[in-house]
């Protein structure tokens, strides 16, 4: 999932950045209001956490700004106030959540799944291929009931294969969601991860449930 964090407070925002990158996130951060909305307008995003009180746009101009340019993409507004009226203002401008500072980690964890799940139409948790399920709250992987041990970069990599079945992804869009725009796009890591996820979802006497598409990319084989 790659998110963006518009927060001005540097020690929030870098706070906020770490603990998401721990747990495999994608995340562009920025602390002000007219990058932030450079940035969203500009950019594919799964979540964008915005604070309210920002120098140059503020967070509700930006929330404004987007929903008027018909961009859907879930934003989780974050305020230090408790005021009522900028709650209301702010989910009736089509924010999909609201989180008061401060919190905690784990809430603003849960609220991002939350949010990207009712975005993408999934009610659920858990994501079912086969025989091998995803668990996007505890981060588990299990294949015919026993528990697969995928680092978080594995496990992101296959989140969004499994999300799409039969849809063919190119190196560069796997770049772009799992690792960010930082990496060289001559590289192999997407090569090497695919293989090392092979490596534990797949059983010697089957084919493999990642497809090679030659001269594209990778696609997670439709039931």
């Amino acid at each position: 999932m790659k998110l963006l964090i518009v927060e001005d407070d540097l020690k929030i925002a870098a706070f906020v950045q770490k603990g998401l990158k721990e747990q495999g996130y994608v995340v562009d951060a920025c602390h002000n209001g007219d990058e932030g909305y450079d940035l969203a307008a500009g950019e594919t995003y799964d979540v964008i956490l915005l604070d309210i009180m920002l120098p140059g746009r503020d967070g509700l101009s930006i929330l404004r700004a987007l929903r008027e340019d018909k961009n859907t993409v879930p934003v989780i507004l974050l305020t230090a106030r408790s005021g009522l009226d900028e709650r209301v203002e702010g989910l009736n401008l089509g924010a999909d959540d609201y989180l008061p500072k401060p919190f905690f980690m784990e809430e603003l964890i849960a609220r991002i799944i939350a949010v990207s799940r009712r975005a993408s139409g999934d009610q659920l948790s858990v994501i079912h291929q086969g025989n091998l399920q995803l668990n996007l709250i505890t981060r588990e992987v299990k294949h015919n009931g026993e528990v697969l041990e995928l680092t978080s970069r594995e496990f992101n990599l296959l989140e969004l294969l499994m999300r799409s079945p039969g849809r063919v992804y190119s190196r560069t869009q796997l770049l772009e969601h799992v690792w960010g725009y930082d990496f060289d796009p001559q590289t192999n890591v997407v090569d090497v991860y695919i293989r090392r996820v092979r490596s534990k979802i797949d059983t010697p006497d089957s084919t493999s449930l990642i497809e090679t598409v030659r001269g594209v990319g990778y696609r997670f084989k439709a039931e």
